[in-house]
């Protein structure tokens, strides 16, 4: 392989690793499909390997895939047979003929692309003879003497190692490689190709705003497709309307004309609607809202582009509110802040890995983790139901949204019932899917190098159902438990919050109708009392025939006619979940502060037989 020239650090590692004589096969994974920046320049992987990484130092480089077949994209002029490799997309005759020439040649690489299409993944029983024989063939290359001593390499290309048979995968000959997500020197230097104009700081700032996508994808936002004239200028005009007047105005809508080629009149409006602006003298600001119109822009594509590459199993939360639409929960809330204090400083050695939310339903544990992200500032994804029927689906799930959670930097992941997604099943037959799945997050979660960078926010109202060693510190490290009310004064304030998030018209002092009102709610959910105070506000309007505020004998009819399904058996037990897990006996209630670790243990005990003989 080539000397060392400026080669990405995967390339370099690869390089090394061969020299070593760790490995003659290797498998290329994790970010594949993407463009190699090297130098100024860019191409595919396999372009990269053929033309910069094994140019120099193989005389013979075949390259196969089941579509287009096999192909030399360099040939030594010993290598003269082969008739039955070229252009055959046949396994069965391709993988002997590559043998042959491996065995047979000095210094040759073969490159497999869609190895896993190749190789792939599941129990051989179900698999066609050709699947098997190619798995077993790959397996004896490994370790061919003959393929050693004639100084050859096999590279194997796959997104996900799940998708390949365990059997290369685990083989302890194959030397594996991860391709990462492109980091912030690539990201700049992808951004200055695909538009020298950039200043410093322009392009620092695409480094930010670009975290989490592929090269190609910054290539393609920064550099969108070729418009007819007349198409730009009616697109210039669109959007100059849209901004409104102003002397900056012509630059911006030139500058966007530009990025939005791809987009529709509706997906423009609804995009620049917010920025629009009249005249502003000040130049300064001027520059500084045209930043935000292009930061705006790409934010919105690079959503879009990576809910789409994660099959819609991530969902990018854009967080309202903070914490002063949180009612109650003032000593969680206090311990939130400076978690979030300690992450937008960067003090990331005072940052939780991971937290956990527990408690029963209706407690507004969603509510409370976006609102501290949004306190956090971070961009934030809710994670959903990765897992797969289909054999080793899921764990290709699971390392996408990982490759593009680690790629985007900062960020807070939402994991909502944390007890299905990362619970284990295997009880239920998966095949060890579920073993699998949660060592790679343990794995993951214990990456100290996350600290302050990648904040996992998992609830669950069963925490009894989630790994153990899940739980413990350097993981999890942080356990809030999340209880109903038990005062009136905490339903008033859970009240008072609710008025303010629904906007909700009322000059009522709960504290004056506490006795028929808040008092008969104490034990009840946060979601129990928003919708009492909604149904409030419904008969309030029904009464007057439209909107009206609400006066006292609205909230206390809505407080004693609200007759919600409870199972208070079931709810006692996550409540005793929530406290059996808290880590501070600070954010308890009295009645579950004082009691002790026996008394708690006896109870659960005693419950679970109960909630377990109905179910």
């Amino acid at each position: 392989m080539n000397e060392p020239r400026l080669l990405p650090s995967w390339a370099e590692d690869l390089r090394r690793r061969y020299l070593r004589g760790e490995a003659s096969m290797f498998i290329l994974h994790g970010n594949v499909y993407d463009v190699v920046v090297h130098g100024q320049k860019t191409s595919s992987l396999v372009d990269f390997l053929t033309d910069v990484l094994l140019k120099d130092t193989r005389e013979t480089i075949a390259v196969y895939n089941l579509a287009t077949g096999a192909r030399f994209a360099k040939r030594a002029q010993s290598v003269t047979e082969f008739g039955d490799l070229i252009g055959s997309t046949q396994k069965d005759k391709v993988f002997p003929a590559l043998e042959r020439l491996l065995v047979g040649s000095m210094r040759a690489a073969v490159i497999l692309e869609y190895a896993e299409s190749l190789a792939p993944a599941g129990d051989p029983t179900f698999q066609s003879d050709a699947d098997r024989a190619a798995v077993i063939m790959l397996h004896r290359w490994s370790s061919l003497p003959a393929i050693e001593k004639g100084d050859n390499i096999i590279l194997l290309v796959a997104e996900n190692l799940s998708d390949l048979a365990p059997k290369i995968v685990s083989n302890p000959k194959v030397a594996v490689v991860d391709i990462p997500m492109p980091d912030r020197g690539t990201r700049k230097t992808v951004a200055r190709i695909a538009d020298p104009r950039l200043t410093e700081k322009d392009a620092d700032r695409y480094v930010e705003v670009t975290a989490g996508l592929k090269a190609v994808q910054i290539a393609s936002i920064l550099t969108p497709p070729p418009a007819s004239e007349a198409d730009t200028a009616q697109r210039e005009a669109f959007i100059a309307g849209i901004l409104g007047p102003g002397p900056d105005v012509p630059a911006r809508a030139k500058t966007l004309a530009a990025l939005t080629v791809v987009m529709t009149p509706d997906e423009i409006r609804r995009l620049l609607a917010p920025g629009a602006s009249t005249v502003e003298p000040d130049t300064a600001a001027v520059a500084d809202r045209a930043r935000q119109d292009v930061d705006r822009l790409i934010a919105r594509r690079k959503r879009e582009i990576l809910e789409r590459e994660c099959f819609g199993l991530v969902e990018f939360v854009e967080p309202e509110h903070g914490f002063e639409v949180v009612g109650g929960m003032e000593e969680v809330k206090k311990d939130l802040r400076v978690v979030a204090e300690n992450i937008r400083d960067g003090r990331t050695s005072r940052v939780p890995m991971g937290i956990l939310f527990t408690g029963p339903m209706g407690t507004g544990k969603t509510f409370v983790a976006e609102a501290f992200a949004k306190e956090c500032g971070l961009t934030t994804i809710k994670l959903k139901n990765f897992r797969s029927k289909w054999v080793g689906a899921t764990e290709g799930n699971l390392e996408k949204i990982l490759a593009v959670i680690r790629a985007i930097g900062q960020v807070v992941v939402i994991v909502d019932e944390g007890d299905r997604a990362f619970g284990n099943t295997d009880s239920e037959g998966d095949g060890g899917t579920s073993s699998r799945v949660i060592a790679r997050i343990k794995e993951f979660m214990s990456d100290t190098s996350n600290r302050g960078r990648i904040l996992f926010l998992v609830m669950t109202n069963r925490p009894d159902k989630l790994d153990a060693d899940l739980k413990r510190a350097g993981r999890l490290d942080r356990k809030i438990p999340f209880l109903y009310s038990q005062t009136p004064e905490e339903v008033e304030q859970v009240a008072r919050a609710v008025i303010r998030k629904n906007k909700v018209r009322t000059n009522v002092d709960l504290s004056t109708i506490r006795t028929t009102f808040s008092n008969k709610l104490v034990g009840y959910s946060n979601a129990d009392v928003e919708a009492v105070v909604l149904m409030a506000n419904d008969d309030a309007a029904r009464e007057a025939g439209g909107e009206t505020a609400v006066d006292a004998p609205h909230l206390e009819r809505a407080a004693g006619d609200y007759f919600p399904s409870r199972d208070v058996e079931l709810l006692e037990y996550m409540e005793l979940l929530a406290v059996f897990e808290t880590s501070s006996r600070r954010l308890l209630p009295a009645k579950y502060a004082s009691m002790t670790p026996e008394e708690l243990d006896l109870r659960l005990r005693q419950l679970r037989i109960t909630v377990g003989s109905r179910r």
